[in-house]
């Protein structure tokens, strides 16, 4: 993570990165989910995880100083935020095969920041800042969606496969699990919604590049979909082929232009 950008200003970031990953893969080691390992261990693979992001996006482990927003970081944000959401939800309905793909999830997030961290950015306007954290909070949010929306479709197959029974995932009707994945939706739409227009605010010229027609795509999906719902009662696969569509659009937009910017063109992030 901060290890191959500055090594000078934080030496022990490689010891916190190679801790974490472990604590991780300890997370998801087969068979441990009938111990007391694994809750542990998870919980220390996020809280490092945590300190590693302070350290990277907070520039706190550069030498020049100033937020590093490149791919690797954004990445393992949004996967941080989604292992908070399942570590709080974990806590009154266990999920141990969603935790041992999280904590999986969880490594993989730490190794691509500290393999892809991107270039300390300083200066700019000063609600940069906020509208980044809006941005990444909203892309925290749409993964948790995108999650239960997952396992929303995973219970709905098993209980066309074998009728009887009331149907239930992670513990609670699927009704249930319908309303808090969307609720997850209608929090990421209002921080998203936030995000663009505290953008467009602070934005000197307005400029048609691919990471601002995706991002306005992705909302208008998201906001679709909400509307469906609302007017049309949408449900099930339908509903949740929205959200994949919209949460993919916006993915697209940071990241994909991340990735374009540093590795296809070689140029310098926005």
């Amino acid at each position: 993570m901060i290890l191959s950008s500055a090594p000078a200003a934080f030496p022990g970031a490689w010891l916190l990165a190679l801790a974490a990953v472990a604590a991780y893969v300890l997370a998801a080691f087969p068979g441990s989910a009938e111990g007391r390992r694994l809750p542990a261990a998870l919980g220390v693979g996020v809280l490092l995880h945590a300190l590693l992001l302070v350290l990277d996006i907070g520039g706190l482990g550069s030498d020049g100083g100033g937020a590093r927003l490149g791919l690797g970081p954004v990445v393992s944000l949004t996967i941080w935020l989604v292992l908070v959401v399942h570590t709080l939800e974990s806590r009154l309905v266990p999920q141990p095969g969603v935790r041992r793909v999280l904590a999986l999830l969880g490594a993989a997030g730490v190794l691509l920041a500290w393999a892809l961290p991107g270039e300390a950015q300083t200066g700019g306007s000063p609600w940069a800042p906020l509208h980044w954290v809006l941005g990444v909070g909203a892309y925290g949010l749409f993964g948790a969606a995108v999650l239960h929306g997952a396992m929303l479709d995973a219970a709905e197959r098993r209980m066309r496969d074998r009728a009887g029974g009331p149907p239930r995932a992670l513990g609670m009707p699927l009704l249930q699990l319908e309303r808090l994945t969307f609720r997850f939706v209608e929090a990421g739409f209002v921080v998203l919604s936030a995000a663009l227009l505290l953008g467009a605010l602070n934005i000197p010229q307005w400029r048609w590049t691919h990471k601002t027609v995706f991002s306005l795509l992705g909302w208008a999906v998201i906001a679709a979909l909400l509307a469906g719902r609302r007017l049309q009662g949408w449900r099930g696969r339908r509903a949740t082929g929205w959200l994949y569509a919209g949460a993919l659009l916006l993915l697209l937009a940071y990241a994909g232009s991340r990735f374009v910017m540093q590795f296809v063109l070689g140029r310098p992030l926005e």
